[in-house]
C-alpha cells in the first residue's frame, strides 16, 4: 500500500468506532488488504478514474482505490457509525475522497459525476446486491455512466449473473446481463476471508457496458422474461399466455420453437422475441 496508509489497521478502526457488523445492513467486513488490494487491482488502471463504492465499512477498500491512484472515490455509506472512519482517509486525501450519506438504491449519482463517466467497484452489502445490479443495467438511456462494474457477490448470485443457455442458474438476471453487458468471474473469496463469515463463498465479478446492444425495449424484455422464467418448466408456448398476444405468432417471428423451454433460448433470441412482443403491442422497437 502507499503512504496513505499511516492508517490505523482496519481491526482497529473497527474497534475505535464500534463497527461491528449489521446483518440487517448485509455487512461483511474485508480486513485482509492483500486481498482487497487484489480487487482494486482487478479494476484496470485508476489513474484518473472517478471511483464509485458502496458500503465502505471501515474504508478498507476505499484506501486501496485510493492507493491504486484513482482520481476520485464516491463512497455511498448508510451506517452513520462509518462515516467518522471515512472521514480520516478524507483527511488525509483532501479532495479526493467524496462521502455520501444513505442507501445507494435511493441515490442519482449524475449529480456527484457531473457529466463524467465513472467506474464501480464495491464489495456490495449483499441484501441489496443485486437489486443496484438490476438498476446499473436498467438506465435509460444507454449506454450508461459507468465504463465498468467490478463487484462482489455470493457465488450462487455471480453464477445466475454470467449463466448462459442451458443451465439452472440461467434466469432473468442473465438475459438482462448477457443484453446490456460482457460479464465474467474474476476469482473467488473464501468465507474465512470476511468478518463475520458469511455461509457462503463469494466472487468478484467484471460486468463491462455494450455500447450499441441489440435493439430491445427495456420494459417489453422485462415482461417476456417474466413470463418465460416465471413458468420455466413449461414450454414457451405455453408460458407466453400471459403475455396477450397469441404464443404462437410471437415464436414464429422470432424463429424460436414452440416446444423450447425458457432456459434453452440465447439472449439474441430473447431479444428477438421481444421485438416480436413489441410489434404486436404497437411498440416496436426496431
Amino acid at each position: 500500500m502507499s503512504a496513505i496508509d499511516d492508517l490505523p489497521p482496519l481491526r482497529e478502526v473497527i474497534r475505535r468506532y464500534d463497527l461491528s457488523a449489521k446483518k440487517s445492513l448485509g455487512q461483511n467486513f474485508l480486513l485482509d488488504f492483500n486481498l482487497i488490494n487484489r480487487i482494486a487491482r482487478s479494476a484496470g488502471p485508476l489513474a484518473g478514474i472517478d471511483v464509485v463504492e458502496i458500503g465502505p465499512g471501515p474504508g478498507g477498500l476505499t484506501r486501496a482505490l485510493l492507493a491504486q491512484g484513482a482520481r476520485r472515490v464516491i463512497a455511498i455509506e448508510r451506517d452513520a457509525r462509518a462515516i467518522a472512519a471515512l472521514e480520516d482517509i478524507a483527511t488525509r486525501n483532501p479532495g479526493r475522497l467524496e462521502i455520501i450519506v444513505g442507501n445507494a438504491l435511493d441515490i442519482d449519482l449524475r449529480k456527484s459525476l457531473q457529466g463524467s463517466h465513472a467506474r464501480v467497484v464495491a464489495n456490495l452489502p449483499y441484501n441489496i446486491a443485486s437489486a443496484l445490479l438490476v438498476g446499473w443495467l436498467s438506465i435509460e438511456p444507454w449506454p450508461p455512466w459507468y465504463d465498468r462494474l467490478v463487484l462482489m457477490f455470493q457465488r450462487e448470485v455471480a453464477d445466475r449473473i454470467v449463466a448462459g443457455p442451458g443451465g439452472k442458474s440461467y434466469g432473468r438476471l442473465s438475459v438482462l446481463v448477457g443484453w446490456r453487458s460482457q460479464a465474467r468471474i474474476l476469482f473467488d473469496v473464501s468465507p474465512t476471508a470476511f468478518v463475520p463469515s458469511p455461509k457462503v463463498r463469494s466472487s468478484v465479478v467484471s460486468l463491462v457496458p455494450r455500447q450499441t446492444p441489440l435493439a430491445c425495449d427495456l420494459v417489453a424484455l422485462e415482461r417476456v422474461t417474466a413470463a418465460a422464467f416465471g413458468q420455466r418448466r413449461k414450454m414457451l408456448r405455453q408460458s407466453l399466455k400471459r403475455l396477450g398476444p397469441d404464443p404462437a405468432t410471437l415464436l414464429a417471428a422470432a424463429g424460436i420453437d414452440p416446444t423450447a423451454r425458457a432456459e434453452e433460448i440465447s439472449v439474441p433470441g430473447f431479444v428477438a422475441l421481444t421485438r416480436a412482443f413489441s410489434k404486436a403491442i404497437g411498440q416496436d422497437a426496431s
